[in-house]
């Protein structure tokens, strides 16, 4: 499902809702500051009025309040606590999406976006710093460090993942919700944040762009679920020298969510997965692999703790075999993307869930070598003249969100791949701030086929 949100600047956004091939701002949180990362099925267009795009960054005017989202939306709605199985897609976000977004569910999707995002402001990239591709902050004082002390959330574990062949650095964190937050949710969350492909050797495992088995379950191994084998490799490695720890990245977080599952096995518990870019691909493979191993059942008739994936500018992870068995598994998918973004076409640009069936009815052959977007999608609509990386922007995807007024609107726009591979043939790129530049021009020569 796929909605679709455009501003009144020098591109449109547009939510609309739309299904995959095959089958609120009651809590805004206050502004993101984190930097770019280097890297459907109904849909619904919003437009937005006029909000800055010419400027260096994307603003927004919006006043800041509190992470967690308020009791009750302003319309006066359903608290969070009451309806929170619904807003984590428990019925694929049915009425959330259409024919308008959800104030409760927009300020989760917010809310989460901006857990994401202290991932980047957390991130050492200085490379005289002897905290250097790891977080620069402890523990017990990351959230507080970033602006985020009132997010509601205690982090648990750092996430650390290590490329094929490269040393691991830090790409994320587990949390929990703090007992004052479970009276607001409505239960325990468990959230586990992803950063985007920031360094070098990370780019080099996201070009692999190969299918290959994702295997994690070695007693059903399930050979037709493929999965893009640069994601992979992140996911799995392991780096035995790591400083700060051991294990791939895989091991390092089953380990804990099973932890903190034990912990709380008499609460009420939900599992929340959230990355931007090569994060949300992390934050899918984690969804599937827990499910598949059944490590979100519990209790005697083995109940299944729900398990959500908020995904932010992210690229496609694998086949239409991963996309079934994710479903059939019950994990609940929402994207949230720029129509303007070519990392939301990657991979799989010519070989995608639009190329598998001929007519609607006969299945080609090299279907089972197509990528398949997953879930249900969220399609902003933002482009700002002069910075082409704005269209991969957190902050800027975050900031449109919380754009207090938002009306909808039908909209048939051109093929946004090419208006996007237009756009950037003619920037001139000198004006970049360079850490903005190093992050980006991989993605999009990636993205372009240059």
């Amino acid at each position: 499902m796929a909605i679709h949100l455009a501003a009144s600047t020098p591109a449109g956004v547009s939510l609309k809702p739309q299904r995959a091939s095959t089958t609120s701002t009651a809590g805004a949180v206050a502004a993101v500051a984190a930097p770019p990362s280097t890297f459907a099925p109904p849909s619904t267009r919003l437009s937005a009025p006029p909000i800055s795009l010419n400027n260096t960054s994307l603003a927004v005017p919006v006043a800041p309040v509190s992470v967690l989202p308020a009791r009750r939306s302003r319309n006066n709605e359903k608290p969070l606590a009451s309806m929170w199985r619904e807003i984590q897609g428990e019925r694929d976000w049915a009425g959330l999406v259409e024919p308008t977004l959800h104030p409760l569910l927009r300020a989760e999707i917010v809310r989460y976006g901006e857990l994401v995002g202290a991932t980047y402001k957390a991130f050492d990239l200085d490379a005289g710093s002897k905290r250097y591709l790891n977080c620069r902050y402890g523990k017990a004082r990351m959230l507080q460090e970033v602006g985020m002390a009132s997010a509601g959330y205690h982090v648990t574990k750092y996430i650390y993942a290590a490329p094929e062949n490269c040393p691991s650095r830090w790409v994320g964190y587990v949390a929990v919700a703090s007992d004052d937050a479970v009276r607001q949710l409505g239960r325990r969350d468990i959230v586990v944040s992803f950063r985007g492909t920031v360094t070098g050797s990370e780019w080099v495992a996201n070009m692999m762009s190969s299918l290959a088995p994702a295997r994690f379950d070695p007693a059903d191994p399930r050979p037709d679920v493929k999965v893009e084998s640069g994601f992979l490799s992140v996911y799995t490695s392991d780096d035995a020298t790591g400083r700060f720890t051991c294990g791939s990245c895989r091991n390092q977080i089953l380990s804990e969510v099973t932890r903190l599952m034990k912990r709380y096995e008499h609460e009420e518990v939900s599992i929340t997965l959230a990355g931007h870019s090569m994060g949300s691909s992390l934050a899918l493979l984690l969804g599937y692999d827990l499910a598949e191993l059944g490590l979100n059942r519990r209790g005697a008739r083995a109940d299944r703790v729900p398990i959500t994936v908020y995904s932010f500018a992210g690229p496609r992870v694998g086949n239409a075999g991963f996309k079934d068995r994710c479903e059939e598994l019950g994990v609940k998918v929402l994207r949230v993307v720029n129509v303007n973004d070519p990392i939301t076409k990657l991979p799989g640009i010519f070989l995608n869930e639009n190329s598998r069936v001929l007519g609607g009815r006969f299945e080609l052959p090299w279907s089972a070598a197509c990528y398949t977007h997953i879930g249900v999608e969220l399609a902003l609509d933002f482009f700002k003249a002069g910075d082409p990386a704005c269209v991969h922007d957190l902050e800027a995807y975050l900031g449109f969100l919380k754009c207090p007024k938002v009306e909808k609107v039908r909209k048939q726009g051109e093929d946004l791949l090419s208006k996007a591979r237009k756009f950037v043939v003619g920037q001139s790129f000198d004006a970049w701030n360079w850490q903005m530049a190093a992050i980006q021009v991989g993605d999009l020569v990636h993205a372009l086929g240059m």
